[in-house]
C-alpha cells in the first residue's frame, strides 16, 4: 500500500530541515532559560510528535511497510522499558519522572516513538553511506547511538527526564542501549527501506546537537 510516492523536492526538504533546526534551537534556549524552564519541559512529549511527523512526512514512498515497522520498534522498546524500568535487570536501576508525559506501569507512552526516531534516523543514515556490509552497519550505527546516549544521560538526568540510583550510570545501561539498538536497526535492514531523504539524518545530527550544547551549558 502507497500512500505517498511523491518525492521530496530540495525545497521541501530544506523546509523540513530548517523547522527541525528551528525546534531544536528553539528548545535549547527555552529548556536554559529560567523562566521558561518549566513551560519547555511540558512541551517535550508534543516536540518529539511532533518531529515524527516531520521526519515521517520526509519518507517516499510513504508506505505501510513503514507504519509497520514503526509499530515494531515501539512495542520492543516500550518492552525493553518496561523489563528495564521494573525489573532494573537491562538498563540498571532507574526511573521515569513525568517530563515525558503519560506512563503506563512507569513507562512513559512517548519513549516509543523516541526510539523509533532514533533507529529510523540511524539506518538511513547507515544506508546513505557506502558502507555495503548490513552487519557493518548495523553495529556502526549501533555504536552511534550508544554515543548519542552519552549526551543524552547527564542532560536527561539533569533536566529530570529520568533518574539513577545513586545518580549512577552503570556501564550496562551503555552495554544495553547497543544491543537494543542493534536488534532494532536489525529489523530495519530486514524492511529493505530504499534511501531515503536526508531530512531524517540531519535529525540525529540535530539530537547530537542539542543534547551536547544542553551538557556544556
Amino acid at each position: 500500500m502507497k500512500l505517498n510516492n511523491h518525492a521530496l523536492s530540495k525545497d521541501e526538504q530544506k523546509n523540513l530541515i530548517i523547522t527541525i533546526a528551528a525546534f531544536h534551537a528553539v528548545g535549547i534556549i527555552g529548556l536554559f532559560l529560567s523562566f521558561t524552564h518549566g513551560l519547555f519541559l511540558q512541551l517535550v512529549p508534543w516536540h518529539l510528535l511532533f518531529m515524527l511527523a516531520l521526519v515521517c512526512g520526509s519518507h517516499r514512498p510513504t508506505t505501510g511497510s513503514l507504519f509497520a515497522f514503526a509499530g515494531i520498534v515501539y512495542v520492543l522498546a516500550f518492552i525493553a522499558e518496561w523489563v528495564g524500568v521494573n525489573t532494573k535487570d537491562i538498563f540498571g536501576n532507574y526511573s521515569y519522572s513525568m517530563v515525558l508525559g503519560s506512563k503506563i506501569d512507569g513507562v512513559p507512552l512517548i519513549i516509543g516513538v523516541n526510539w523509533f526516531l532514533l533507529v529510523y534516523s540511524t539506518g538511513i543514515l547507515m544506508r546513505r553511506t557506502r558502507v555495503r556490509s548490513v552487519v557493518t552497519r548495523v553495529i556502526l550505527g549501533a555504536l552511534l547511538l550508544v554515543l548519542l546516549d552519552a549526551f543524552i544521560e547527564p542532560v536527561a538526568v539533569r533536566y529530570d527526564y529520568w533518574h539513577w540510583e545513586h545518580d549512577i550510570i552503570p556501564f550496562k545501561n551503555f552495554a544495553s542501549w547497543f544491543l537494543v539498538s542493534a536488534v532494532m536497526l536489525a529489523i530495519f535492514e530486514m524492511f529493505k527501506f530504499k534511501k531515503q531523504s536526508i531530512v531524517a539524518p540531519v535529525f540525529l545530527a540535530t539530537q547530537f546537537l542539542f543534547f551536547i550544547i544542553l551538557w556544556i551549558l
